[in-house]
Formats: structure tokens, C-alpha cells, sequence
């Protein structure tokens, strides 16, 4: 007789019976640094396909964004780079699922001036969410990453514990 928790799916992924199916879900992380470090790696142990996007060759990413489609998330780790509205602006083109922008809730969103100075719709800058991740008080990169991703999967099920602060 087959133990009770064999035909339970969920408990067959957690025992590691199983890979979670993951679909073709990908997550581009703008912009390297501590932060997104944690977040490639992590997302990449969830079953994303992973992707850092730096214009700055030197930092060790793509320069351009790769084609992106409806499973796409794409996080912005650094608000303060001077190419962050023309980066965001090339994301926005593109049919991607989620685009949210790192940044203290309590300071002003310095992305929609960046992208309202290059034309870009109204519509499409109230596509960028920001904050982003749960709100869990984290401070360490590896805790940003751990709200960020726990927050894009809990957005992604249709689960309540989403971005709201």
C-alpha cells in the first residue's frame, strides 16, 4: 500500500521526489551587485532561467535586454544608475509579465521622471511596481532577494502575499 502522501504532489516536490514545475518562467535581474547575485541565484534554484542585464559590459552581464515574453519578470536592483530609464524604457516594449523597481516606498520613485522624460506612456510606467517584494524587514541582499522572489511567486499564484506595505 502506497503511503498516504505518494499522490499528493506538493508533498512529492518538498521530499524532492520531484522537480517543481517551474513552466518556462524567467528572471532578469537589471543592473549587478549584491543584490542581484542572490536573486540569479535563487531564482535559478526555483526553476527560473536567469539573466543579468548591465549596459556596463564590465560588470559582468548582457549589455542588451534578450527577447522577452509573458513569463518574463523582470527586477531592477539599482535605482540610481543613470541608464535605468532607458533600460526600463526597452523592458516596457516588451511583452513581460511583471517589472517592479527596488526603492524605499518613502522616498519618490525616481523611474517615472526618468521615463516620462522619454516619452514613454502613462500606462506603461504604471506597469513598473515599486515597492517590490514582501514586506518582511530585510536589510541583507540575500534577505532582498528572499522578499523579492517570495513575492513574485506569491503574485504569480494569485496568493495574498503580493507587494502590499
Amino acid at each position: 500500500m502506497a503511503a498516504p502522501h505518494e499522490h499528493d504532489s506538493s508533498c512529492a516536490v518538498a521530499h524532492g521526489d520531484v522537480r517543481p514545475d517551474a513552466g518556462e518562467r524567467t528572471l532578469v535581474a537589471v543592473f549587478a551587485g549584491p543584490v542581484a547575485d542572490h536573486l540569479l541565484r535563487y531564482a535559478a534554484d526555483l526553476g527560473y532561467r536567469t539573466f543579468l542585464v548591465d549596459p556596463d559590459k564590465e560588470r559582468g552581464g548582457m549589455a542588451d535586454l534578450p527577447p522577452l515574453d509573458a513569463a518574463a519578470d523582470v527586477v531592477v536592483t539599482d535605482h540610481h544608475r543613470p541608464e535605468l530609464g532607458p533600460v526600463l524604457r526597452d523592458v516596457l516594449t516588451q511583452p513581460v509579465r511583471w517589472v517592479g523597481v527596488m526603492g524605499n516606498p518613502r522616498h519618490p520613485a525616481p523611474h517615472v521622471p526618468a521615463l516620462t522624460e522619454l516619452g514613454v506612456p502613462a500606462a506603461d510606467i504604471a506597469r513598473v511596481h515599486r515597492p517590490i517584494g514582501l514586506n518582511i524587514g530585510s536589510r541583507t541582499p540575500a534577505e532582498i532577494a528572499v522578499a523579492t522572489l517570495a513575492g513574485l511567486i506569491a503574485d504569480r499564484n494569485g496568493r495574498p502575499g503580493g507587494f502590499e506595505f
